[in-house]
């Protein structure tokens, strides 16, 4: 009798065990920041997440003899990303395991059969549950826990994907930025030849008080800019207006930016404070404690992330993504932040890494994404 059974699931209480997994596998791992339960609650509800408009997904469940987890993978497809590429992708997402290879092989060999009968024609991973959301696999920069939505798990993740028949098709990386090493002053000096040599140029905050029309314009810009990005899928607009009202309740206003060219938005920045340092306290759980400490410990976030920066594609070469550097070193000095992360970028994205350089920043993070033909 095998030591393990693979069985897909859909009913409530296998949907709790399912997100219960990886709270026991990481208990004790001092890096592990437990996602809210209510948050991956609703990334799995058909009925709340926008992404299932245009994507389907099978969860399976790997247990032992004695019925306990050990192991669970997502089988996804996603209309929008075979229309963007004209490709036949099956996706896999969610996935955790023991460090048993036969666990992992079996759980990647259920998502695979599961795309494959449904025509997709390789599989590609792990996006939880597309790009647009958090992907790829750590494997390097285990020494400390990550930012705000931006994964993580144990280094043999990497061993049994790859003993499970998948190998690397694209490297993310994040970039470490200590507020020590800019030099503001050069910076400053970049700052102002980009004004002098585009006198129609305004870099300023988003305006909170019509956050949805601001939201809108921020959205355009990402689908403008990073259209071409290597396994990019647009937002729709439901996906971008339900992200930003998730952003909005632990967004600083200032590290939202919005250039404006002679009237015409033409680029955008929006950074967070990262909060999973205080969430990381809290061991996903609002309730009944948690919610204080939460907002205790936000108070305290010394760090940010700067998730979107894209500038439209004829005015890339303007300087305009200085600027927005320029605010936030100088923000984040005003209000304490010692750091920040920019994440994620594409490992072949010249541009984006050599400004990255050019800020002094380490890439300090390494995340894999996985892929195998069916």
């Amino acid at each position: 009798m095998a030591a393990f059974t693979i069985r897909s699931i859909s009913a409530a209480r296998d949907l709790w065990r399912f997100i219960r997994l990886p709270y026991a596998l990481y208990e004790g791992d001092p890096n592990f920041v437990a996602p809210l339960e209510i948050d991956q609650r609703k990334l799995l509800d058909p009925k709340r997440n926008p992404f299932f408009e245009h994507g389907e997904m099978q969860l399976f469940l790997a247990e032992d003899t004695a019925g306990r987890p050990v192991g669970r993978i997502a089988a996804i497809l996603n209309r929008l990303h075979d229309e963007t590429w004209h490709e036949k992708a099956g996706f896999f997402g969610f996935f955790e395991s023991t460090q048993d290879a036969e666990v992992a092989g079996a759980l990647v060999k259920a998502a695979a059969d599961w795309c494959r009968e449904r025509g997709a024609e390789f599989l590609r991973g792990p996006v939880n549950p597309s790009i647009n959301d958090t992907c790829g696999t750590l494997v390097e920069g285990f020494d400390r826990p990550p930012v705000v939505m931006m994964p993580y798990n144990p280094p043999y993740h990497d061993v049994l994907l790859v003993g499970a028949g998948l190998s690397k098709v694209k490297d993310l990386l994040a970039w470490w930025v200590d507020q020590k090493t800019v030099n503001l002053e050069k910076l400053e000096r970049g700052a102002a030849i980009v004004f002098k040599r585009n006198p129609g140029l305004v870099v300023r905050p988003m305006d909170f008080k019509k956050f949805d029309q601001e939201a809108a314009k921020i959205f355009e810009i990402y689908r403008s800019a990073w259209e071409q990005n290597w396994g990019a899928v647009p937002m729709t607009d439901h996906e971008a207006t339900h992200l930003a009202k998730e952003l909005k309740p632990i967004a600083d206003p200032k590290l939202v930016q919005i250039a404006e060219l002679n009237g015409e938005v033409v680029g955008v920045s929006v950074g967070v404070p990262d909060l999973n340092q205080a969430l990381i306290k809290i061991k996903g759980k609002l309730l009944p404690f948690g919610l204080p400490k939460l907002l205790w410990y936000s108070r305290k976030v010394n760090g940010i992330r700067v998730l979107i920066m894209g500038v439209k594609a004829e005015y890339r070469r303007h300087g305009i993504d200085a600027i927005f550097h320029l605010n936030n070193v100088k923000h984040g000095r005003e209000k304490g932040y010692d750091w920040g992360e920019l994440s994620w970028v594409l490992e072949d994205n010249v541009m984006m890494n050599r400004v990255a350089e050019m800020l002094h920043a380490v890439p300090y993070k390494r995340y894999r994404m996985y892929q195998m033909p069916l």
